[in-house]
This record gives C-alpha cells, sequence and structure tokens, in this order.
C-alpha cells in the first residue's frame, strides 16, 4: 500500500476545511467558522485591555501586567515614535488595537480546529479598509482635501506632474489591496503547510496500521517534527506579521500628516 495515494484526497479535504464553512443562517447571509473566531480574538482583546487596565499600576506587578505593558511600550517607542514623530501620541490607541487584534487572531490560529479572522481575506481587508480610512481622514485633517489630493506627487518635478499624481493615487489605493493580501497570504499559507504535514504523517502512520509494515511509519515521525518546528515558526510569524501590517499603518500615516513637499 502506497501511503501517497490518499494525498490527492487529503489535500482536497484540508482546503475544504480551510474554506469559510457555514454555520448558520440562510445561504444569503450566514455565520461561517471565520467569524466566530474573529468575534472570540475580539472578546479576548477586550479582556486584555479591561484586564491590563484595571490591574494598572506605576509599577506594574505580575507576568501578564508586565507582559502587556512590554508591548505597549514596543508599539509606543518602536513604531508609533520611531515612525511618525511628533504628535504620534494621539495614534498609539488605535495602532495598539489594529496590532493586538491581529495578534491575538494569529495566535488563535495555531489552536487546532481553529478558524481566526486572519486566515480568511474578507477579514484582512476589512481591517485594511480601516485602517485606509483612518490615515486618508487626518491626512484630510492635516492638509485639507485639496492640499492632500494635491501633494501626492512632491511639487517641483514640472511636467512629469500629472504622470506622478497619476501613479501616486494609483499607489494610495494599492495600499488597501497589498494590506489585506500580505497579511491573509502569510497566515493562510502557514495553515496550508502544517495541515499537509499532518496529512502526510497521518497517512504513513494509516498505512502502518493497515498491515503495510512498521517502518512505513517511520516517515511520521519526520513529519511530527516539522509540524513541531512550523508550530514554532508560525509563532515568530504570527507576531511578525501584525508588526508589519501596524508598522506600515504607521508609515501610511506618517506619509498622510507630513507637511507638503
Amino acid at each position: 500500500m502506497n501511503p501517497l495515494d490518499g494525498l490527492q484526497e487529503g489535500i482536497a479535504e484540508l482546503l475544504e476545511e480551510l474554506g469559510s464553512l457555514k454555520l448558520s443562517g440562510p445561504d444569503s447571509f450566514f455565520i461561517s467558522q471565520y467569524t466566530v473566531w474573529m468575534v472570540i480574538a475580539a472578546i479576548v482583546l477586550v479582556i486584555v485591555a479591561f484586564a491590563a487596565k484595571k490591574r494598572e499600576a506605576l509599577v506594574p506587578k505580575g507576568r501578564f501586567l508586565n507582559g502587556v505593558e512590554y508591548v505597549v511600550q514596543w508599539v509606543r517607542d518602536d513604531i508609533c515614535r520611531g515612525v511618525i514623530g511628533k504628535g504620534s501620541e494621539k495614534h498609539l490607541p488605535f495602532l495598539l488595537t489594529v496590532f493586538f487584534f491581529i495578534v491575538i487572531n494569529n495566535l488563535l490560529g495555531l489552536v487546532p480546529g481553529a478558524k481566526p479572522g486572519t486566515g480568511t481575506i474578507s477579514v484582512t481587508f476589512a481591517v485594511s479598509l480601516i485602517v485606509f480610512i483612518y490615515f486618508n481622514f487626518y491626512g484630510f485633517k492635516h492638509q485639507g482635501i485639496g492640499g492632500y489630493i494635491k501633494n501626492l506627487a512632491p511639487k517641483g518635478i514640472g511636467p512629469l506632474y500629472p504622470l506622478v499624481w497619476c501613479i501616486e493615487l494609483i499607489s494610495l489605493f494599492l495600499r488597501l489591496i497589498t494590506l489585506a493580501v500580505r497579511l491573509f497570504a502569510n497566515m493562510y499559507a502557514g495553515h496550508i503547510v502544517m495541515g499537509v504535514f499532518a496529512m502526510l504523517a497521518n497517512l504513513f502512520l494509516q498505512a502502518a496500521l493497515q498491515g503495510a509494515g512498521f517502518a512505513i511509519a517511520l516517515p511520521s515521525i519526520g513529519w511530527e517534527l516539522l509540524i513541531i518546528a512550523m508550530y514554532a515558526l508560525e509563532l515568530l510569524v504570527a507576531v511578525i506579521q501584525a508588526y508589519v501590517f501596524t508598522l506600515l499603518s504607521a508609515v501610511y500615516i506618517s506619509l498622510a500628516t507630513a507637511d507638503s513637499h
């Protein structure tokens, strides 16, 4: 018996499992697994925020509060102040919310059976749209609608201004797409890889149990070790992707609120 005979069928089942499966409601409007886990992530975010606020002290005590305090300082100093600079404090609550929401969703994705919000393009697009509206709003507020639109292209480029302005306008809207696709693609790819490794380990183990011999189950050990390694890598990726998304959000805020150039 060749364990790889069931590979094609297993991949089809894996892709179906990662799809947005309907839980309840009519076909035109229904609640999916991803929606439920996104709500769970939002609830966890609120609990973390209230718990940290309730235990707030001049000198933080306990691993939980110290951990939250460290992350807040990291986002404040490395992302908010480091990228936006002057006037960055007013954007800190927004950036912290974005970071914690994404990282909680990403970490939930490592729970077997979970379907986190960042595992579907609709949620990552919605978060990207909120960021897009946010930095454009502050761009309009800082420079005025006319000034913001005019300053999409730099001054002093003469007859090239219309062409550069059109390119910058397209680039502005591409930020919305690239933010959403980057986050979704990285998280979805990680889920696919771990799912394939788990499926291969299961196929070789099943072959051994069905009488193909113990030796054929040995590759399962390798696949299991790869799954453990992938879990460790995905923990790192979960934080890095939240960091990159928040960092780019801060960059776009900085560009939108910068003085005319």
